[in-house]
């Protein structure tokens, strides 16, 4: 356990606590464009309506927007530590990044998705008896929908995964990455639900596409500050993956830097599990 040498209050898990109060004012903010453009006509509406349509967008699309439920972006250290994520497993990379995390004394969270959870229960316990966390990713990844699922859809979608993670490894997760960083307006009511916070990023190498490995570290390192949490993908077609991963952590070797993940168990901002 580290103390990261600061006085901070508070949790870093922090599931949303009003997410229908937000739908509300959503609504109320059209049931206002209205009467707006009844009042004033269109030279008014039409532009407010614009406006108020294009922040649900940015909220939507943007991995950090913290409109619809809060989302952590970073740890609030001066420390040199990050906080690896890695998500879409578990896959064929997962046993080898496994050994590569043991090799370098490193932990990460793993945001797995709960289909591919099931068909690789042993992969799954293999994470948590190998001492790393475990986050909920969706259950069956849609990535071109996400962003529009209704209330009944995305809660079966994190609803269904936090079952599949529960009974396989008889611990109920507490983070969840949005699938391609997308958050709508009905994310915050299943992630209440299930006490879950939301994970984002402040370092990303794009990894989850066509790369070169090269291209994504220095993507990456560019971005690297105490604090970091750092978007990592596994099992991506390209098959880079794994050497991302290598590379990334004999740069974080060199520059000093340690990996962290916060405590499962303990709710302070300052208690966490150091590599």
């Amino acid at each position: 356990m580290a103390s990261w040498g600061m006085s901070t209050t508070g949790t870093l898990h922090r599931p949303p606590r009003r997410p229908g109060l937000i739908l509300g004012l959503l609504v109320l903010s059209q049931v206002g464009v209205a009467c707006l453009w009844w009042r004033f006509g269109w030279q008014v509406g039409l532009p407010v309506m614009v406006a108020t349509h294009l922040m649900v967008v940015a909220a939507t699309l943007h991995p950090r927007a913290t409109l619809f439920c809060p989302a952590l972006a970073r740890l609030p250290t001066t420390e040199r530590v990050v906080w690896l994520t890695i998500d879409d497993g578990p896959s064929d990379d997962t046993d080898a990044m496994l050994e590569l995390l043991d090799r370098h004394r490193a932990r990460a969270t793993f945001f797995l998705v709960g289909e591919r959870a099931r068909a690789h229960p042993a992969r799954v316990q293999a994470i948590r008896d190998r001492g790393h966390g475990i986050g909920n990713h969706s259950a069956d990844h849609p990535d071109t929908r996400f962003w529009r699922l209704g209330p009944a859809a995305m809660e079966d979608q994190i609803g269904r995964t936090q079952s599949i993670l529960t009974a396989i490894t008889g611990q109920t997760p507490r983070w969840y990455r949005s699938v391609v960083g997308m958050t709508n307006p009905f994310v915050g009511l299943s992630l209440k639900r299930h006490g879950l916070a939301r994970v984002a990023w402040s370092a990303r190498g794009f990894d989850g596409v066509n790369c070169r490995p090269d291209q994504v570290l220095a993507r990456i390192t560019r971005d690297i500050a105490p604090g970091a949490i750092v978007l990592l993908h596994e099992g991506a077609a390209h098959g880079h993956n794994v050497a991302i991963l290598a590379q990334l952590l004999a740069w974080l070797d060199a520059e000093g830097y340690r990996t962290v993940v916060p405590d499962e168990d303990v709710q302070r901002d300052t208690s966490i599990v150091t590599a």
